[in-house]
């Protein structure tokens, strides 16, 4: 028998987020702990755990009074996280520059290469997966574990919530992005790296353009006169949670 190697609250919070990346559960929804404890089968402590996290991570707020509600993203946040993400992101290339080898620009070659078919090939999972594992290249060379738990929930907030359409013409300049990033690590230039990854790739102010576009909204408007509370996607009527057809059991843990 396999036996699934995640505990419960792994599965709840991987459960919650499933929902909220594919939109079932959307800014403003109230999260009923008693209820979704019932549902699933199983104690409120680690349902508690998993919502705990999520609140950590700034998708939901827990609020002694109101309840558990579902976070919405707005430009705020947006900005905030790429002004976080850019100097942690270009502190790693700082830090790791002087180590980073042949194998290494190989690797971020190919994937980028790699990314560019996923583009033409309108095939975004495949980008989204990849675009990940570009970054990691040079985030998985540094030994400051902290850095890294801020960046990825952060990341994961831009882009997992929920899984968004993409802009074909942004993704490809991302790629180009990542050619510059990589001609600066051949030719050992630290100051074009930082200035393409903090000053262009993670610069709100250079891409706000499309983020007006992939977040707020699906006309061009560029944020000019939509709501900036809430993206466009979860302005739309979604389809409703499934969270009460899931169950968990003691022996869904592993032990």
């Amino acid at each position: 028998m396999i036996l699934n190697q995640k505990s419960l609250r792994e599965q709840v919070y991987d459960l919650i987020r499933e929902e909220l990346t594919q939109g079932k559960l959307i800014p403003g929804d109230a999260i009923n702990l008693n209820a979704l404890s019932e549902e699933l089968g199983i104690s409120k402590t680690p349902l508690r755990d998993a919502l705990l996290q999520l609140d950590t991570e700034g998708f939901v707020t827990i609020s002694p009074r109101r309840g558990v509600y579902v976070n919405r993203l707005t430009l705020e946040d947006i900005r905030n996280c790429y002004e976080i993400i850019g100097a942690l992101e270009s502190c790693v290339i700082l830090a790791v520059f002087d180590s980073i080898q042949p194998l290494h620009i190989e690797k971020m070659k190919l994937l980028n290469r790699q990314l560019k078919t996923a583009v033409r090939n309108e095939d975004y999972q495949a980008y989204y997966q990849q675009n990940i594992l570009f970054h990691d290249v040079f985030l998985d060379m540094s030994r400051n574990q902290s850095l890294k738990r801020i960046i990825a929930p952060m990341k994961r907030r831009l882009y997992d919530f929920p899984r968004r359409g993409y802009i074909k013409e942004w993704e490809l300049c991302n790629c180009r992005d990542h050619d510059q990033l990589i001609v600066a690590f051949e030719s050992g230039d630290r100051d074009a790296a930082i200035h393409v990854w903090r000053d262009i790739h993670w610069s709100f102010e250079a891409q706000e353009k499309y983020i007006c576009r992939f977040y707020f909204s699906e006309d061009g408007d560029l944020c000019g006169t939509t709501d900036r509370r809430t993206p466009a996607h979860v302005r739309r009527k979604t389809r409703p949670s499934s969270l009460h057809r899931r169950s968990f059991s003691e022996e869904d843990a592993s032990v």
